[in-house]
């Protein structure tokens, strides 16, 4: 069975399972499914928004649609909850990933 497709059984169980929903907007990144990676990232943090590597992967999809505006807000975000969090490789992701987007804009 494809991964995708056991994501989706898995969800159809456990409909609030953070990873599982955070998985499966990975998997659409990998099919080049941009907007359903994007609402797939939303739901996950709206489910669990300490869930820190959604910022950073949903900021990136945010980027690719060409909204850098609304990947500012997330990476921002992202960067506030690593900082609480205390999560050294993450703040300078996100850091090092804001900087190129600013250079962008």
């Amino acid at each position: 069975m494809p991964r995708k497709d056991m994501l989706l059984s898995m969800l159809a169980e456990e409909p609030e399972d953070v990873f599982f929903n955070y998985a499966l907007a990975l998997e659409f990144i990998s099919e080049n499914k941009l907007n359903d990676a994007e609402e797939q990232f939303l739901k996950t943090i709206k489910i669990n928004s300490e869930y820190l590597p959604c910022y950073y992967q949903l900021a990136q999809t945010l980027e690719k649609l060409d909204k850098k505006n609304e990947a500012l807000e997330y990476y921002k975000k992202g960067l506030e909850l690593a900082k609480k969090q205390k999560n050294q490789k993450a703040i300078g992701e996100i850091n090092e990933a804001l900087e190129m987007l600013n250079d962008e804009l």
